[in-house]
């Protein structure tokens, strides 16, 4: 019986150190010496250099020839050779543009000069293909070559107009022009101001009518504008209001020993604006009405659209705090007004991503709005203000318009999220027609694209690829989508010989445990899976867009920072743009969160699915809005964030820009805006902190970053500092970006980083 118990015994404690040694090791810390840390550097500086010219033909810019059949487009590849191409867009064949070696040696012939058939330098080029020749400009010279003769002569510039053309834009919204005087339509009238009073008279001079006399040189009229029929001007009694003036000091011009002040106007978030009071001066009746309508006093004066009748008139209002639109027609000859649309909401509405078309041959208006959660476009029965017809529908986001075709009654827009199965900010092209029915997917390919047309519209190059996947370019045909050929296909075949590890697209659960958070991971080439590696997010966390790369990522800081040791990070949390109104209304006067409890799951899952991931040991850094983020991540998450470089912060939303900042923060300027600064906070400093900023920043007032070092000081906080004479806006240039890498070798790596001054590493 005790031999038995001593056999089971014996084997159990076999088993055991079997089963131990089946587990697989768990990774420790890696912590590498001073002597490996510098290898580390002076590798990475490698890297950058070789990954510079190694990836080639990721895209194709199309020069359409004038009569639309037919482009060419250049190739650089490696040591700086360019391959001139040209597309038969009818027939679908691609060749060589011209015998590169013969053009080289015709040129040369022609100029006197050792032409290189490898780097022709060539900028335009113009085809007559049944004449068999070249028009081409070389070194600000244009030449004809002729292909039989194989001859150079000079030639008068050839027109080369004919490019993609361009997609149309957002009508526009305010007038900041500030005209003064302006003659009618018609040519019979002229509206001017004299003494801060609208007079007009006629083009003659045989007559003229004095309209107002309470203008004043502090309330001045003006802006004036003529209706299409030349029987009434617009105007405005304004109010100014000059900009206040923020300060900076250049402390190291050359030849001077005093530092130079300089200012500039910069309105800020409270401050007041000029208003607009508007008013119609009629021919017919020679008087002014003033319009029954609120002043206008938000961003300049509005832009008038005027009605085919030329009765009425509409324009745009936001009002000021952003959660108001308005599209308002106003009556002339009675000044009344009335709402065509009217939107509002109780958090914000994204103004700058407000587009609206007017189509004043049917009385239409296509507009764009949030008020079904994602962003899509409307039908607008501009008469009857009343929505006629939802033009895009579903749980998917237009992010743009290219273009309307009023005859077809089509549009061309890009959308993002309507593909299931791929990553949602994916940028897909689609046309659909404007009572919302006829989708066409144009780009159905998984990836994000870029689609340039011809400027006839028939054909189209569609550039696509993911951060992990190399980029193709397709040529369509635009009537029924059909494939014409492959274009090119990028060659990383040098860069992947290099052992660059291709970063990973990463996907985790938001803060609601629903929402998907996107982002992508870098990491070293040569890292050891058993050991684990600090972390390091690069945020930017701007609710203007979203900024996670969707393209094919070429080397860039990210991989090369991972290179010393890291795994580099970057994700768009909530609050960001680009996908529902739920998800940006998370920064709804809340830019402080930053999307920092999702950037903190997804990191968290990261490491739970790859252990030598240490989550431990995370620093962030980021610039402008990420220089606040990444500050602002130390004082409000300091048991997950370790150490943080922030560059030219906004560390206090009332010091930053009024217009950006309003629009996240709202208006008017509430205990929030205090509550959420990075200088209210500062005494909450936990972890290892370098601030980096700019003497001469423009964007950002520099003292919005002193503002932050001094509550630091008073709160008796240890951290670094590095101001940049001269520089503006910025992360602090290339002495900059040496500093944050040193930062975080020694926080997060534990180890001093590479002595420059005894020139270790350059």
């Amino acid at each position: 019986m005790c031999a038995n118990k001593l056999i089971l015994t014996s084997a159990l404690l076999v088993t055991g150190i079997l089963t131990v040694m089946a587990q697989p090791q768990k990774p420790v810390a890696y912590l590498p010496s001073h002597e490996e840390v510098v290898q580390r550097y002076r590798d990475a500086a490698e890297l950058d250099s070789l990954a510079r010219n190694s990836v080639f033909k990721t895209t194709v810019q199309a020069f359409w020839q004038p009569d639309n059949k037919g482009f060419w487009y250049r190739n650089n590849l490696k040591d700086s050779v360019q391959e001139y191409m040209y597309v038969d867009a009818v027939s679908g064949k691609k060749a060589p543009a011209f015998d590169h070696t013969q053009l080289a040696a015709a040129l040369g012939q022609a100029t006197g000069k050792t032409v290189s058939a490898q780097r022709l330098g060539i900028n335009s080029l113009v085809f007559d293909n049944p004449k068999q020749l070249i028009t081409f400009r070389h070194q600000n010279t244009w030449w004809q070559y002729d292909v039989v003769k194989q001859t150079c002569t000079s030639t008068s510039p050839a027109d080369t107009a004919s490019i993609n053309a361009p997609n149309p834009r957002r009508r526009p919204r305010w007038d900041r022009d500030g005209r003064r005087d302006s003659t009618s339509p018609d040519k019979q009238w002229v509206s001017f101001i004299k003494d801060y009073n609208v007079y007009i008279r006629a083009a003659n001079g045989s007559e003229t009518i004095q309209f107002t006399t309470d203008g004043t040189k502090e309330k001045p009229y003006g802006q004036l504008v003529w209706s299409p029929d030349s029987k009434y001007a617009i105007g405005y009694k304004i109010d100014v209001r000059e900009q206040k003036e923020v300060y900076y000091i250049l402390t190291s011009q050359p030849n001077t020993m005093r530092g130079q002040l300089r200012s500039q106007r910069y309105a800020q978030p409270g401050d007041e604006f000029t208003s607009y009071e508007m008013h119609v001066f009629s021919l017919l009746s020679k008087k002014a009405v003033k319009v029954n309508t609120e002043k206008y006093d938000f961003l300049g004066s509005p832009y008038i659209r005027w009605r085919k009748d030329s009765r009425y008139f509409t324009y745009e209002k936001a009002d000021r705090g952003h959660q108001r639109f308005r599209i308002i027609e106003v009556d002339s000859e009675t000044g009344n007004t009335r709402n065509v649309i009217d939107e509002q909401t109780n958090t914000f509405i994204y103004e700058q991503r407000i587009f609206t078309h007017y189509l004043p041959e049917t009385g239409e208006i296509i507009w764009s709005s949030e008020k079904d959660g994602w962003r899509h476009l409307y039908l607008v029965d501009a008469v009857k203000g009343v929505v006629k017809n939802a033009i895009t529908t579903g749980p998917w986001v237009v992010r743009e318009i290219d273009s309307v075709d009023e005859k077809k009654r089509e549009i061309w827009f890009r959308a993002s999220g309507i593909q299931a199965g791929e990553d949602p900010y994916n940028i897909h092209f689609y046309r659909i027609s404007f009572d919302g029915k006829k989708l066409v997917s144009l780009t159905p390919a998984a990836g994000n694209h870029t689609v340039n047309f011809s400027p006839d519209r028939k054909f189209f190059t569609d550039t696509y690829s993911a951060p992990n996947v190399p980029p193709v370019t397709n040529l369509h045909r635009t009537a029924d989508n059909k494939l014409v050929m492959e274009l090119e296909k990028a060659d990383i075949s040098a860069y992947l010989a290099l052992g660059v590890r291709m970063p990973e697209v990463f996907v985790a659960k938001a803060r609601d445990g629903v929402t998907d958070i996107w982002g992508v991971v870098c990491r070293p080439r040569n890292f050891d899976p058993n050991k684990r590696y600090p972390v390091i997010e690069n945020i930017y966390a701007g609710p203007q867009d979203a900024f996670v790369p969707k393209n094919f990522m070429t080397h860039g800081e990210m991989q090369s920072m991972a290179e010393l040791g890291f795994i580099v990070v970057q994700c768009d949390g909530m609050g960001t743009a680009n996908r529902s109104k739920a998800f940006h209304d998370v920064c709804w006067k809340n830019l402080a969160d930053a999307g920092l409890p999702d950037r903190i799951l997804w990191i968290k899952a990261l490491a739970a699915k790859y252990p030598y991931i240490d989550d431990s040991r995370v620093g962030v850094y980021g610039t402008s809005a990420g220089g606040q983020n990444s500050a602002g991540a130390l004082l409000f998450h300091p048991e997950f964030y370790k150490a943080a470089v922030s560059a030219c912060g906004c560390h206090d939303n009332r010091v930053d820009k009024q217009w950006w900042n309003e629009q996240w923060m709202g208006y008017p300027i509430g205990k929030h805006y205090e509550e959420q600064s990075n200088i209210t906070n500062a005494h909450k400093l936990q972890g290892k902190l370098l601030l980096i900023v700019g003497e001469a920043d423009t964007n950002v007032p520099p003292e919005s970053t002193y503002r932050l070092a001094d509550a630091l000081i008073k709160s008796n906080k240890m951290f670094d500092f590095l101001t940049v004479p001269g520089m503006g806006h910025s992360d602090g240039g290339p002495y900059g970006r040496k500093k944050k890498r040193d930062f975080f070798v020694k926080q997060l790596l534990g180890v001093d980083p590479p002595d420059r001054n005894t020139g270790e590493i350059k």
